[in-house]
């Protein structure tokens, strides 16, 4: 065979090989997205909690695979294939909550303890590659749980004045022998091949770090991987502060409730622009989950998801008890027709954005319209004349629709509803329920319209929206004036009652 044929031959065999890696990772991601697909399809609340907890663990290392397949296959077929992205500013908080999700389980299988300690003033994003940081982490964690015959396992997560940031693993096992913490030996350090520290100490040169192994006065071993600032904030995208006029969301954790991946991606990067720490759900029954159980500054939610519903999850969301019910709300929605931006604002939202987002700046200017709105002061109401406030053209006028024979029996109604409607409000307020005012001031702002109550329709719009606001400093203020003129209103309707009976 010739040296041109050899070469075909070797030509041919790269094709094919590439073709089949190709086919491979098509495959591969494939399975996988079905895997995790499934999982988010289990309802957790169907559940019972140690099952729930497994297979968020499951879920947690499917994706760590999901990532590492990415990384394979990048190697072995083109970028387009392999739909490469370019990097995308990494949230410390999901990654420290996915890693104590996989392996405190990992822990208690061992009977061991697991513990995550935070320190002040971590930031919100890193500039790092994720899938190197998690085995990284993940090798650390392996190597303690699998060495530690009691207590628990420790990581800890600091950033030191000088700006480093430390990740340290720290066990009650028999800690490392002198010949590894002197650098020689096997770097596995208590048995086993040594691959998984040699492994670890190749990605922390890879993001820039280093490694540090050392024993413990007390007994244990602590491993601790660090990167100076050099390392995690390098051409971070939100490290330089937001434009002008924008809100600087700084350190602050905002949930994303988004069913698209791709929408997804858009929004948490141009959250990191802000200066946010974008936490992703993928539908309303997650995203209600975790409003309910973890502390966000703010939330932005798509109308159209699966499993829940945005308006349902917002309905939801302000009917809790606690801060959470309060947390400022963005509504992103491809349909702004008014019937459904009426039906949004009423459900509790703070505002609207449009999809498609064009750019940073309408993102940034609805997040603030928000962050205002739900944040604005309770309007200061004059006190209430002591006296009803009455537009007696525009009652005599709805007398005179009803006629002679039917106007008894309205005045009745309106008596009847008006009296139902004080009641529920003297509940709503005493408990507080807000979500009980914002009933019935919805049906006293159209009883005291139609009587011409001008007064009580404006008090009842106020206290409508102090009760979607959650605020029950205003909802006390307001829902006062509101009883007053609601029972002067009452007593007038009585008086007229009375009067008409009354032979002529």
């Amino acid at each position: 065979m010739s040296s041109s044929d050899h070469s075909s031959a070797a030509t041919g065999a790269a094709q094919f090989a590439a073709g089949d890696s190709a086919l491979l990772a098509h495959d591969l991601r494939a399975a996988l997205s079905d895997v995790l697909g499934g999982l988010r399809l289990i309802d957790p609340a169907a559940v019972d909690a140690d099952t729930a907890v497994q297979l968020a663990r499951v879920r947690v290392a499917a994706e760590e695979l999901a990532r590492l397949i990415e990384q394979g296959m990048g190697a072995l077929v083109s970028d387009a294939e392999a739909g490469a992205m370019p990097g995308q500013p990494l949230s410390l908080v999901r990654l420290l909550r996915d890693v104590e999700m996989r392996w405190s389980g990992r822990a208690r299988e061992r009977g061991l303890g697991f513990a995550l300690d935070v320190g002040p003033g971590l930031p919100a994003a890193v500039a790092l590659d994720r899938i190197a940081l998690e085995r990284i982490l993940s090798n650390l964690l392996m190597n303690a749980i699998h060495h530690a015959d009691r207590g628990t396992v420790l990581l800890a997560v600091a950033l030191d004045p000088g700006g480093t940031l430390q990740f340290s693993v720290q066990d009650d096992g028999p800690g490392f022998p002198p010949e590894v913490l002197a650098g020689g030996g096997r770097p596995a350090g208590r048995g086993g091949t040594g691959l998984g520290l040699r492994i670890t100490r190749d990605m922390a040169l890879r993001l820039n770090g280093s490694v540090r192994l050392t024993n413990r006065a007390d007994g244990g071993a602590v491993a601790a991987l660090d990167l100076p600032r050099r390392a995690w904030q390098a051409a971070l995208p939100d490290a330089d502060p937001p434009a002008a006029g924008l809100p600087d969301l700084a350190g602050q954790r905002v949930l994303v409730a988004e069913d698209s991946a791709t929408n997804q991606a858009v929004i948490a990067a141009m959250l990191a622009r802000l200066g946010a720490a974008p936490e992703i759900a993928a539908d309303g029954v997650e995203a209600l989950e975790r409003l309910s159980t973890e502390t966000f500054a703010m939330a932005l939610i798509d109308i159209e998801m699966p499993r829940m519903s945005g308006l349902d999850v917002i309905r939801r969301l302000r009917a809790l008890d606690g801060p959470a019910a309060r947390m400022p709300v963005l509504a992103v929605t491809a349909y702004v027709l008014r019937a459904n931006r009426e039906a949004i604002l009423a459900a509790g939202a703070d505002g609207i954005l449009p999809k498609p987002i064009h750019s940073l700046d309408s993102l940034g200017h609805a997040i603030g319209a928000a962050l205002a709105r739900a944040r604005a002061e309770p309007p200061l109401y004059a006190p209430s004349p002591d006296r009803l406030v009455l537009d007696h053209d525009r009652f005599a006028r709805l007398i005179e629709i009803a006629g002679p024979d039917g106007a008894q029996d309205l005045l009745g109604r309106l008596a009847g509803d008006l009296s139902s409607v004080e009641r529920g409000l003297v509940r709503g307020l005493s408990a507080p329920d807000a979500a009980a005012v914002r009933a019935h001031t919805h049906v006293l702002i159209a009883l005291a319209g139609a009587v011409g109550a001008t007064e009580l329709q404006r008090l009842a719009e106020g206290l409508n929206g102090a009760a979607h606001r959650m605020s029950e400093e205003a909802m006390a203020l307001i829902g006062a004036d509101a009883l007053v003129q609601l029972d002067h209103l009452i007593h007038f309707i009585a008086g007229v009652r009375d009067r008409r009976r009354e032979p002529t």
